[in-house]
């Protein structure tokens, strides 16, 4: 089946850079796990600090019963480079970074950091800064064909705290919901000009609680999630290589 490059819906437009399998999606959070084979169709179970890998590949094998796909993408909370996890994620169980996801669900799969994939889903053109309000913070920068996952949340921020302290759910429960909108819209203007974005868009669970944005700041969603896995296997027309350049 084809999906349309913009809306990941199935299409039968003939686009040379269109993605041909049928994906999976994983949306990897430190709440919950969201998996899905269309924007409409997906599932989601509870994760948290004391799930494995292991645990997670069951609980997915157990829902994606009957879904037939070709192949599976992955958005983990964690530093990806190559498709390898390169660190235990802060708030999940342990035992991911040596753990062989693709041997373990039978299909060929393809993993970015959890914020990357949203943020492709997200992108429209020009330069664009994603910063996902979740449990805690994700941001990537994407460009042209290039994708750039950063690790925006470990960023010093003041008396000792880091900016994901502030902007992640331990930040909006510490601080309550009026001052936490107001240190957001502070930081997120600061990243984006630091990053030269043209416009910023903020993701994750707790991005729904702004209401009022100034210019150049919007608000995603997390069904993007799903058309970033979809995109994450488009190919080069010309070359027939992996379309985005993942930094």
């Amino acid at each position: 089946m084809r999906y349309d490059a913009l809306s990941g819906r199935p299409s039968h437009a003939r686009l040379s850079h269109e993605v041909k399998k049928r994906i999976l999606v994983i949306d990897v959070g430190g709440s919950n796990v969201k998996v899905m084979i269309s924007r409409a169709q997906r599932r989601k179970f509870k994760s948290g600090p004391n799930m494995t890998p292991r645990e997670m590949v069951a609980q997915i094998k157990s829902l994606v019963h009957g879904w037939a796909f070709d192949a599976v993408s992955i958005g983990f909370p964690s530093p990806v480079r190559n498709g390898c996890i390169m660190s235990e994620p802060k708030h999940l169980g342990p035992g991911w970074a040596r753990f062989n996801l693709e041997k373990s669900l039978g299909k060929p799969v393809r993993i970015i950091n959890d914020a990357a994939m949203q943020a492709l889903g997200s992108f429209r053109g020009g330069r664009m800064l994603f910063l996902g309000l979740g449990t805690g913070l994700g941001s990537a920068l994407i460009w042209d064909t290039n994708l750039l996952p950063l690790e925006l949340g470990d960023l010093p921020y003041g008396n000792g705290h880091i900016i994901e302290d502030y902007l992640g759910k331990s930040g909006l429960r510490r601080l309550g919901e009026k001052r936490w909108k107001r240190e957001v819209l502070h930081a997120v203007a600061l990243l984006k000009k630091s990053l030269i974005a043209d416009y910023v868009v903020l993701g994750g669970g707790s991005a729904k609680k702004l209401d009022a944005l100034p210019e150049g700041i919007e608000l995603g969603h997390n069904r993007n999630a799903f058309l970033g896995g979809v995109r994450l296997w488009q190919t080069d027309p010309r070359t027939c290589k992996p379309k985005w350049q993942i930094l």
